[in-house]
């Protein structure tokens, strides 16, 4: 099967391990990806503004690459650029004032009126591969391997491009399942990480993520498994700064979604993986279950 695939930015650059672990397993399931070209920034932040159209462009632009691949479909792997990618979408099919505007906007594109269909990978396995069948593609699973699916915001929110039921999601739960993972369910999956409060009001990102690290711990949680570059830098990479700040609080490995699913699928290599951009502890744990050399 051949998809079209949407990189954004930050995959290229710091979310690395992102990218490479999920076209290495995208391979091994069969999925022929083609990456489009003359991509470009999504904006990663869909406007709230209602008369902001300027910055609905970028996701537009990027949708149009791929009507003119001859897809219909594309497939990204950061929850921000999905959502503002299917945010924009559903303007440009459900606003007309809207649409007329953008695409007259764009005078040397052709117009666009939201023909493609925007995934992220999670629903992309869920609808197009199934459960099921990447159960039986397993070859390592991740077996008493502890971990708490954290879906964070932009998956979920609003609900009209929500990958699946924003109050009770079980997609990412599906997903670790179907690893062979032990899915350990907490209140915080649903919370904010503090996004970009990170630059502007860093104390309140900081205690926002701790809480979401000691209700995963409390709960029995070894690890923690997401989907955005965003919550993996708050989360994952802010630790030790929330370890010494807060009395208490334990190291909790962070994983992309797709690591752990290279890694059931047999793919443990380093340049797969890339755990070097994680922190030491993610890859420690997986060594101690014996679920990489």
């Amino acid at each position: 099967m051949k998809i079209s695939y949407y990189p954004g930015c930050t995959l290229k650059t710091r979310a690395k391990n992102l990218e490479t672990s999920a076209l290495a397993a995208m391979d091994a399931l069969g999925l022929e990806v083609e990456e489009l070209t003359r991509w470009n920034c999504c904006g990663a932040v869909f406007s709230l503004a209602d008369d902001d159209l300027i910055h609905i462009v970028a996701p537009v632009r990027d949708l149009i690459r791929v009507k003119e691949s001859g897809h219909d479909t594309v497939v990204t792997l950061c929850s921000m650029c999905y959502n503002t990618l299917a945010r924009a979408n559903e303007l440009m099919k459900t606003d007309e004032v809207k649409r007329k505007t953008i695409n007259d906007f764009m005078d040397e594109e052709p117009d666009y009126a939201g023909e493609v269909r925007v995934y992220h990978l999670l629903d992309f396995l869920r609808d197009e591969i199934g459960w099921d069948k990447l159960k039986e593609m397993v070859k390592k699973p991740l077996t008493d391997l502890k971990v708490a699916p954290y879906y964070g915001c932009t998956l979920l929110r609003p609900a009209d491009v929500a990958i699946d039921k924003p109050d009770n999601p079980r997609i990412l739960h599906d997903f670790l399942s179907a690893l062979g993972a032990e899915v350990i369910d907490f209140p915080g999956a649903l919370q904010c990480c503090g996004t970009y409060q990170i630059l502007g009001n860093p104390e309140a990102a900081l205690s926002a993520s701790k809480d979401i690290l000691a209700d995963a711990t409390g709960h029995g949680a070894e690890a923690l498994a997401l989907a955005c570059p965003l919550c993996d830098y708050n989360l994952g990479h802010k630790q030790d700064i929330m370890m010494t700040k807060y009395d208490g609080l334990k190291e909790v490995p962070i994983y992309y979604f797709t690591q752990l699913l290279a890694v059931a699928l047999g793919l443990s290599s380093d340049e797969v993986n890339r755990f070097d951009i994680n922190r030491e502890s993610a890859k420690q744990l997986l060594e101690s279950k014996s679920l990489i050399a």
